[in-house]
Formats: structure tokens, C-alpha cells, sequence
């Protein structure tokens, strides 16, 4: 039987969601690689089988409830979900003086609400099976407000509050969930094109996170047995204090 993941959240080839996506797909998954733009998702999922792994790109606004119940059943049509990623929600600065009620909205909606839908088919799906790995990403503003990022601070806390009571709820129905910390600037395509002075500032401090040692951290997660689950792990390169 084909076993499959959802990787919610796909962007550039070397970013966090398409590492993420290539690393499920090395345990035998057929992953279905999940976001907003569709030349990016087929370029993972093609880079994916150019490696010898199965991969289906797919849109999925995850504020929309159809579409995300869309991408649920379409994977389900493959095969169970064994591994589910929600990675959505890019960093959105802003002070809260002058900020609109919509941009305000839309982070929550991106971080939050959609994390909502996400787990909410996890658990339909996954329960009656009694198994299923259940992930969702977290940043610095999981743990602590920051000027100058009230509504994303706002979201992600809500966020971890949310992934804690999803594991609550769905630990005894034999859904591990879990919640990772991404403590610090990733060394991926976003930060170098959006802020090369400032990824090239991180770098030689020491302070650029790797990829695949996030993607690492996700899978060790999976892998668990379940008389020793970890809900919440932190991640963050030697040299970032904290």
C-alpha cells in the first residue's frame, strides 16, 4: 500500500516546505507538495522524482476550507496520510500603529485559521486509523511578542496554544502532533533575495539556520515511538542567543 504526506506550505525549491517535502519523500512517502504557486510546487515535486521519489504538486489556499479538504482527500485517493507538515505563514512585520484590520486578518488567517482546518482533517482521517504525524511550524514570535510584530506574534502564539490543545485532543486517538520552533533566520532563497546584506550579516555570525538540519529535527518527530513523544522541540543555530 502507498503511504503518503502532506507538506502544507511549499514555496521556493530551496526553502523550508520543499526541504521538508524532499525529506518525507526519502522515508517512501508520496508526498503531495501543497501551496499558492503552482511553477514553484511542480519544480519540487519534479525535483523529487528526478531523485527516485513520488511527489504530486497541488494548489491549496489553506485559508479556503475546500480546497483544504480538497488536498485531504486527494492524498487520502493515493493512499493514508502517515505524515502531515503545516508550514504556512511567512514572517509578517508591521507596527500595530496604522496597520489595517485586514493585514491584521490575513496574518491570522494564514498561521492560524488555516492550521485549524489542517488539523481538523488530520484528525477525520487519521483517527479511525489510530495513527498519523501531525507537525506544525512555529518561529521566535511562538514565545514572545517583538515591536514591530504584533500581528505575526499575535498569530504564531495562537498558533502553539492551538497545536497543544490539538495534541491533547488527538494524543489518545494515536495522532502525535507537534510543534517546532524555528528560532532564528533559515538559510533558504527568501532571506538571501529579500535581505542579502542581512543574511550575509547572519552568516558569518554563525546565525543562518541549515535546512536540512530543520527537516532533520520534523522526521525524528515522525519516527517517535509512542511511549516517548515529543510535542514541542526548538530550533536555532550555536551561535543565536537566546
Amino acid at each position: 500500500m502507498v503511504e503518503t504526506a502532506i507538506v502544507a506550505g511549499v514555496g521556493p525549491e530551496k526553502g523550508l516546505g520543499a526541504v521538508l517535502a524532499h525529506r518525507a519523500a526519502k522515508e517512501g512517502l508520496h508526498v503531495f507538495v501543497a501551496g499558492r504557486t503552482l511553477d514553484r510546487l511542480e519544480a519540487v515535486a519534479e525535483a523529487i522524482r528526478a531523485e527516485g521519489g513520488a511527489a504530486t504538486a497541488i494548489l491549496c489556499d489553506v485559508t479556503s476550507e475546500a480546497q483544504v479538504i480538497d488536498l485531504w482527500n486527494c492524498a487520502e485517493e493515493t493512499g493514508p496520510v502517515k505524515l502531515a507538515i503545516y508550514n504556512a505563514g511567512n514572517n509578517m512585520p508591521g507596527k500595530i500603529s496604522g496597520m489595517t484590520a485586514d493585514y491584521f486578518e490575513r496574518c491570522w488567517r494564514v498561521c492560524t485559521f488555516g492550521a485549524f482546518l489542517f488539523a481538523r482533517e488530520a484528525s477525520d482521517h487519521m483517527s479511525p486509523r489510530g495513527e498519523g504525524t501531525l507537525l506544525f511550524t512555529g518561529a521566535s514570535a511562538s514565545l514572545r511578542g517583538r515591536e514591530g510584530f504584533g500581528a505575526f506574534a499575535a498569530a504564531k502564539g495562537a498558533l502553539r496554544n492551538f497545536a497543544q490543545s490539538a495534541a491533547k485532543e488527538f494524543g489518545p486517538l494515536g495522532i502525535h502532533v507537534g510543534h517546532v520552533v524555528i528560532d532564528g533566520a533559515i538559510d533558504g532563497e527568501k532571506i538571501h533575495s529579500a535581505l542579502p546584506q542581512y543574511a550575509a550579516q547572519r552568516a558569518d555570525e554563525g546565525r543562518l539556520i541549515d535546512l536540512s538540519g530543520i527537516a532533520e529535527v520534523y522526521l525524528q518527530m515522525h519516527r517517535q515511538p509512542r511511549a516517548a513523544w515529543t510535542f514541542e522541540a526548538d530550533v536555532r543555530t550555536s551561535a543565536e542567543p537566546w
